[in-house]
């Protein structure tokens, strides 16, 4: 092996298939943009943006212009929109690589107008995404600064002159994985009220952005194309975690059945990513052994343990000590003692044959036993996203 014995292996046919069944959710009703933010939910930028433009992505996702300037180098023909936007000193970023900024604020438009003038370029040649606050409190205008009797409004900068074009209108459903859609339900009245000012103020912009991975995958994608056709504009919508193979869950304590569509994806939706390791060495403690820092175990009987080459360094949460188990041999080893920077141990006593060298399964499957990021996000007290953001970037990601 030419790289380090700790490594996440990421299969690009699987990414591939699970956007192009994303693809069949969303038809006819929109196009569906692949959001890879975060290095693609820690799967690695390089190997995901490329997988999807083969499936039929035209649209790419980023958070940060760094991530956009990436997914434009790999993908020179891709639409890609930076969520966070421009920030002071980045316009001429966004204008050489031909990045697509989400906006709210008018030193956003300051910045990018002032890099397109200064680079000669026309009228309209710009687009952005003006995001809309409809109740998360978090990006965004609020449909309110829209209207006429606002002065100064963002909208009144959009003229024939400037170089900026208000391509679409965006905001995030952030509740959509709550089963009985009242959030939901509202945030789409505010969008409407929202669009409706952008129309009446005399802009035509092409795309309603709204929608994410619970979004698609609870059939919402008729409603907001609905929306979108109202006002005669095209419906675009952003999975993210679900094109990695991961669905969210829906929220019991608002429906105890989750939506027939979102059952049916967990048949076709398949994980991206396995994480694995090494067994650096294997060997037998008496009773009575402390095992790692603080004697947080001891043993009770005679045991054999193997040394894991994989700590928290590596993104192996440090809670999971004591409480969580690795798969060697296709069989569940428990974690013993604290999880080390670099190392943690797994009691090995009734597995037979494990040597230095053996493949041991952090996230994935092996055999017949899976271990998924839902696992260690329970375990640990999280979310699947910061499950797989978390694995440290000297952690090699591996296309298989």
């Amino acid at each position: 092996m030419t790289i380090r014995p700790c490594w996440v292996e990421i299969c690009t046919s699987t990414l591939e298939n699970n956007f192009r069944f994303l693809k069949t959710l969303a038809a006819p009703y929109a196009e569906l943009m692949a959001v890879l933010k975060a290095d693609a939910y820690g799967h690695s930028m390089a190997l995901c943006a490329p997988a999807v433009v083969r499936a039929g992505a035209r649209w790419l996702g980023a958070a940060y212009v760094e991530d956009g300037v990436a997914a434009r180098e790999m993908c020179p023909e891709a639409r890609v929109l930076v969520f966070c936007g421009a920030f002071p000193g980045q316009g001429a970023a966004f204008v050489r690589h031909g990045l697509t900024a989400v906006v709210w604020q008018q030193w956003q438009l300051d910045e990018l107008e002032t890099a397109a003038r200064a680079a000669g370029l026309g009228a309209g040649s710009v687009p952005v995404h003006l995001e809309i606050d409809t109740g998360m409190s978090r990006l965004g205008v609020s449909p309110e600064e829209l209207g006429p009797e606002c002065a100064g409004t963002l909208l009144a900068r959009f003229t024939s002159e400037s170089p900026l074009r208000l391509e679409g209108v965006m905001t995030h459903l952030f509740a959509a994985d709550e089963a009985d859609g009242r959030v939901t339900e509202a945030q789409l009245g505010l969008m409407d009220e929202a669009v409706g000012r952008v129309k009446a103020a005399g802009l035509d912009p092409e795309w309603l952005n709204v929608g994410n991975s619970a979004a698609l995958l609870a059939g919402e994608a008729e409603r907001i194309a609905a929306l979108g056709a109202r006002y005669e504009m095209k419906t675009l919508m952003r999975p993210g975690l679900a094109l990695h193979g991961v669905i969210p869950d829906f929220d019991p304590r608002f429906e105890p059945q989750e939506p027939l569509s979102m059952t049916a994806a967990r048949s076709q939706l398949h994980p991206v990513m396995q994480w694995k390791a090494l067994v650096a060495g294997v060997r037998s403690v008496p009773t009575g052994a402390v095992v790692g820092y603080n004697g947080t175990f001891v043993a009770t009987e005679p045991m054999r343990l193997a040394l894991v080459a994989a700590g928290y360094a590596d993104g192996l949460d440090r809670r999971l000590g004591n409480r969580f188990s690795l798969l060697v041999h296709g069989v569940r080893a428990p974690l013993v003692g604290r999880i080390n920077m670099d190392m943690a141990a797994v009691d090995v006593t009734e597995i037979e044959g494990v040597e230095p060298g053996d493949e041991v399964v952090i996230l994935g499957t092996q055999g017949e036993e899976t271990i998924t990021a839902f696992d260690h996000a329970e375990a640990t007290g999280t979310i699947p996203w910061e499950v797989f953001t978390r694995i440290g970037a000297r952690v090699p990601r591996v296309a298989v």
